[in-house]
């Protein structure tokens, strides 16, 4: 009994040497599966038969490591051709956790192409020693063409949030409308239908630090006379993207390349935040005080669960934090912490030396969290004598009993003499 449970335990143990074994691999391609590649770009969109087309290819590090030595490996197939075929690899290097690079690449798009959607294979892997990872993209060649009359017109931009600061993520939000009134149109003696199609639809950044996640809409349908379509892009906002007004482009593929569009898209980055100002003497006054600050939403939109939390050496506040909920922009708001020293403390100091003070602002822009920090502070203690102002009581107390005697005595004297 005692053979087949060591047998027993033995097969155990090398069942997991050999499944840790057939592991390793799996793991170590793991530099693959940290990338997530995108096509953020074509230009012309849709792709144009015998003409060039610039491929934008964006790869991203979503894993908790840095990934190294980053290739991208574009491998087309007809109708597309390199214009090179040493341009096939090109090498990003090394990306951090959350960092996304580009890669723009040149094909020729066959003369004898058929119009329609046609896929193309694009790999990454991280060292040379590690296995490709691959993905298949679809990419459309030429446009339909028909007969309807209708025009799309951008008649909304909503970004959410209102105003981006650097490193934040939201989205991009574009009513489209067909600007037709009428169910037909006749022209030159021929009627048509005023229905709107939209083959296509694609936003570009058209500057740096301006991250686009999303491939491009395709065969959204029609439009009839009147009606509108709602299309959302997910951005992300580069941790060094420069303030400003940031413009990106939304390509729309029409009825025919005569009904193609070009709308400027306008986003705002700015990286003003909430500021925190003393509105009175930062003063303990026997190891007591009540601190007031006066809290500024100094940025363009609206910050939502702002919270002020103070913190300083061997004092205890009062709330511990302080949370304020939304503000608007430019909104002021009070806040009051009462503060107690902590004579408990192990770190107690001259009454005379002033203790710095640090307070933090959480708040959150969208769905992106940020905190700044206030630290350039300090409260300055002070001691009074807390028999001074009894003592001051007591004098003015026996000044008064004398003057009244004195009155009495002379009051007394003046009746006798009478």
């Amino acid at each position: 009994m005692t053979k087949i449970k060591r047998l027993f335990i033995l097969f155990v143990l090398s069942f997991l040497f050999i499944s840790s074994l057939f592991a390793a691999p799996a793991s170590a391609s793991v530099g693959g599966a940290n990338l997530k590649v995108t096509i953020i770009g074509t230009n012309p969109y849709p792709a144009k038969i015998g003409e060039y087309l610039n491929l934008t290819v964006q790869v991203e590090n979503i894993g908790g490591d840095k990934a190294e030595n980053i290739d991208i490996e574009i491998v087309p197939q007809y109708p597309f051709s390199l214009d090179s075929q040493a341009n096939a690899v090109q090498n990003v290097g090394v990306l951090n956790p959350g960092r996304t690079a580009t890669k723009e690449f040149h094909l020729f798009v066959d003369k004898n192409a058929q119009k329609g959607v046609r896929s193309i294979d694009i790999r990454t892997k991280t060292g040379r020693d590690n296995p490709w990872s691959e993905k298949s993209f679809d990419i459309r060649i030429g446009t339909e063409t028909f007969n309807s009359k209708g025009t799309v017109e951008l008649k909304e931009i909503v970004s959410d949030p209102k105003a981006f600061m650097p490193g934040d993520r939201g989205t991009i939000t574009v009513t489209l409308t067909n600007t037709a009134t009428t169910p037909t149109v006749t022209i030159d003696g021929s009627d048509f239908d005023t229905n709107a199609r939209i083959q296509a639809a694609v936003l570009r950044p058209l500057s740096e630090g301006i991250i686009v996640l999303d491939a491009p809409y395709e065969e959204m349908g029609l439009l009839g006379p009147g009606n509108s379509i709602t299309l959302t892009f997910n951005v992300k906002i580069a941790e060094d993207a420069a303030e400003g007004t940031h413009n990106l482009e939304l390509a729309i593929e029409g009825n025919s390349f005569d009904y193609n569009s070009r709308k400027n898209i306008p986003i705002k980055v700015d990286s003003s935040n909430i500021r925190v100002i003393p509105s009175k003497e930062l003063q303990m006054i026997n190891g007591e005080s009540t601190l007031e600050f006066d809290v500024a939403n100094t940025h363009p939109n609206e910050f939502n669960s702002v919270r002020i939390k103070p913190e300083a050496q061997g004092v205890r506040f009062y709330p511990v934090e302080y949370f304020i909920g939304p503000m608007n922009p430019d909104e002021l708001f009070t806040i009051e912490f009462n503060a107690v020293a902590d004579n408990s403390s192990d770190s107690r100091r001259e009454i005379s030396e002033p203790i710095n003070l640090t307070l933090s602002a959480s708040y959150g822009n969208g769905i992106n969290k940020h905190e700044n920090i206030v630290s350039n502070m300090s409260i300055q203690s002070v001691e009074e004598t807390k028999g001074g102002s009894s003592n001051m009581v007591i004098a003015g107390l026996l000044l008064i009993v004398v003057v009244a005697a004195g009155v009495f005595l002379y009051r007394k004297n003046k009746q006798s003499k009478r």
